[in-house]
């Protein structure tokens, strides 16, 4: 199966992806990498060039400084059909060269106006409309960018053979809002972006390696009042109010000004997973942890979580958006509404580390999930089924 796979970023130069996409793309990076091994070799088309006329150029300037500093909007050039109209062209170039079978797009924009003789998918974590008035960089747009961002949307399905989403959320999201026909529309969990060849009796070892006489909590988020950084706080404040020797180390972020940090916060900072030293940093840190709790405002998925289970690791997290599709009450964590999990999820915790035969059950719980649901291989086997039915 002959299969192109386009980026219009370097997915192969972690050291391009600016800070807050290196999710994002590091998702796209081990989707690609997976594929690979379960379809062979893909045709990798990017980085691509934004090429568009100078005075498109100054035009877009002028917009950008008007709703800056006049309507307090946020203006996206990026979303102008001139400028994906642009992205469509290289890649079609690509195509002809190639001549693949499929063509798989991460992101929705590289679809919208694209024009080919072959299938394609559109394989990513949420639409724009899922992402409207729900992340803050999503919120308070300009009416022009709210327009195109719905117009590419609403193109890319039209357009596409299947529009895959690594959530429940996410999808029906999509048939909600524009009336997608549901078939068309699938669902695939996505996996963890890290390699991980650990077995259950590694994760037995990891998991006694634990102190049962302290709690460990990890927060992991760059984007620290969306990504709940506040909330983990509260919930380790009240831990501590219970009795429990609680520890809370915050990864991604610095939200702390001079001595205002609470004693039980350990604040490391950004960690960039991208080199050999912070990657084993991070995976430490997970490894070491009982908890990881990233209780989000807004999640369209959260691949975070996977992660931390590879390594037998439970969450604890909101509902929101595409986590509950990830975590599953008991079997890998657990989800609570925004406005309960500081009370509730105290309760949990503690009523684990108070029962600590219950917490090694579930961290083992949670590998399962990884080994079974949450990672590429699954995802990728999953994908290559429907992808047979195109060709």
């Amino acid at each position: 199966m002959k299969i192109a796979y386009a980026t219009h970023y370097d997915i192969f130069n972690s050291r391009t992806w600016s800070r807050n996409l290196i999710g994002h793309c590091g998702t796209n990076y081990y989707k690609a990498k997976a594929l690979e091994r379960q379809l062979g070799a893909l045709e990798y088309i990017g980085p691509l060039e934004e090429s568009y006329a100078p005075i498109f150029r100054l035009l877009s300037k002028a917009k950008n400084r008007w709703h800056k500093h006049i309507s307090k909007q946020i203006y996206y050039l990026w979303a102008e059909p001139a400028v994906n109209q642009g992205y469509a062209f290289q890649i079609e170039q690509k195509i002809l060269q190639a001549n693949p079978e499929i063509v798989i797009c991460p992101d929705i924009n590289l679809i919208s106006y694209l024009d080919c003789k072959q299938p394609t998918v559109v394989w990513t974590d949420a639409s724009y409309a899922g992402l409207i008035n729900f992340y803050p960089e999503f919120s308070n747009l300009c009416k022009e960018t709210t327009e195109q961002l719905t117009a590419m949307d609403k193109l890319t399905y039209d357009n596409c053979s299947y529009a895959i989403f690594s959530s429940e959320w996410a999808a029906q999201k999509v048939i909600d809002v524009y009336q997608v026909d549901p078939s068309k529309v699938k669902v695939i969990p996505s996996g963890a972006n890290v390699e991980c060849n650990r077995t259950l009796e590694d994760i037995k070892e990891i998991v006694d390696a634990r102190p049962s006489n302290q709690c460990k909590l990890l927060f992991l988020g760059v984007d620290w009042y969306r990504k709940g950084g506040d909330i983990a706080v509260e919930v380790a404040s009240e831990l501590q109010k219970t009795g429990l020797n609680v520890e809370l180390t915050i990864v991604g972020c610095q939200p702390f000004q001079n001595d205002s940090c609470p004693d039980f916060v350990v604040n490391p900072g950004f960690i960039n997973k991208s080199t050999e030293e912070g990657l084993k940093k991070i995976n430490k840190l997970i490894a070491e942890s009982h908890f990881i709790i990233v209780p989000s405002r807004a999640e369209a998925y959260g691949n975070v979580f996977c992660e931390a289970n590879s390594f037998g690791v439970p969450c604890i997290s909101t509902n929101s958006g595409g986590i509950p599709t990830i975590i599953k009450d008991d079997l890998n964590g657990k989800v609570y509404s925004i406005d309960a999990i500081i009370t509730e999820a105290c309760s949990y915790i503690y009523s684990l580390f108070s029962n600590y035969y219950k917490y090694k059950e579930l961290a083992l719980s949670s590998f399962n999930e990884y080994q079974t649901r949450l990672n590429w291989a699954v995802a990728t086997q999953t994908a290559k089924t429907l992808f047979m039915t195109l060709i």
